[in-house]
């Protein structure tokens, strides 16, 4: 195939529905650069041969969404701690010939707090709605920022008790049932299932004696203003978005390929709002 320029890209089955071409062209024009970031749709029967030959591929390196992240990990000569610990990977980059991988969600979702509700991470107790692999990725981020303890959520109890043994202390797991009496004492809250996506029905949540200084995030962001952030906000919670994260899990990537570390600014905040509007979300 041929490029005009450095080439990253984005792989997953599906792909058209993802944003970081546009993210990535953005910081691309912005900063003056010779370059070009697209989508590539591999089938998961095809992932571990495709990966195989990243290094012939003419790609630089790759964001990896659902459901391949794992098999990058598995892919990669060598793994960051966050990759490691989380055992999948989201990033990919050449060197030497061989596949590096990071996991840059941890750092997006970080991020995006950091710049929307400054002094979120006071400690305390953190409740997470969830526990498939978006999950792990957030844990380990509470985890660092001391959170304790962290409750896991699940309507699948096992999941939740799989990720608590993964992590131990301090993990606690327990039903989405039981929600109600973890509530009152939790200073933060994060969904980090489907609920509330197109098409998904609502994470209904009982709020009532929720402290009125905690926060609440989803790191769904289409659409922007979930029935899980409305309801936050509607019992004086401040609420928290989830497009930031995927805005600033991609600044490492982009810096890692093209060697400038990129601002995530209001205009690329626009311009992606744009484009999920324009695509009926």
């Amino acid at each position: 195939m041929t490029r005009m320029g450095p080439t990253a890209c984005v792989i997953g089955w599906p792909v058209g529905h993802s944003r970081s071409p546009l993210i990535h062209r953005y910081w691309l024009e912005k900063y003056g650069l010779d370059g070009d970031y697209v989508a590539t749709q591999v089938p998961p029967d095809r992932i571990d041969a495709f990966l195989a030959g990243f290094a012939a591929s003419g790609f630089i390196g790759a964001n990896v969404t659902i459901p391949h992240k794992e098999a990058a990990f598995r892919a990669a000569a060598k793994a960051s701690p966050v990759a490691t610990a989380l055992q999948v990977a989201n990033t990919l980059w050449l060197a030497d010939g061989a596949i590096h991988a990071d996991n840059t969600d941890c750092h997006g979702f970080l991020a995006n707090l950091d710049e929307r509700a400054p002094g979120w991470d006071s400690g305390g107790a953190a409740i997470v709605f969830g526990a498939g692999g978006a999950a792990r990725a957030v844990i380990h981020a509470l985890i660092s920022r001391r959170f304790d303890p962290v409750i896991v959520l699940n309507r699948t109890l096992a999941r939740a008790e799989a990720l608590a043994s993964h992590f131990g202390p301090p993990i606690v797991a327990a039903p989405l049932t039981d929600a109600a009496q973890f509530v009152p004492d939790a200073n933060l809250f994060v969904n980090t299932t489907s609920a509330g996506m197109a098409d998904a029905p609502p994470l209904t949540i009982d709020w009532h004696g929720a402290p009125g200084d905690a926060i609440a995030t989803d790191i769904v962001y289409t659409p922007l203003q979930t029935a899980f952030l409305r309801e936050a906000a509607d019992h004086g919670l401040k609420t928290v978005d989830g497009l930031g994260m995927l805005l600033h899990q991609a600044a490492p990537g982009f810096e890692r390929w093209f060697g400038v570390r990129p601002v995530v600014d209001e205009a690329l905040r626009q311009r992606i709002l744009a484009d999920i509007t324009g695509r009926g979300a």
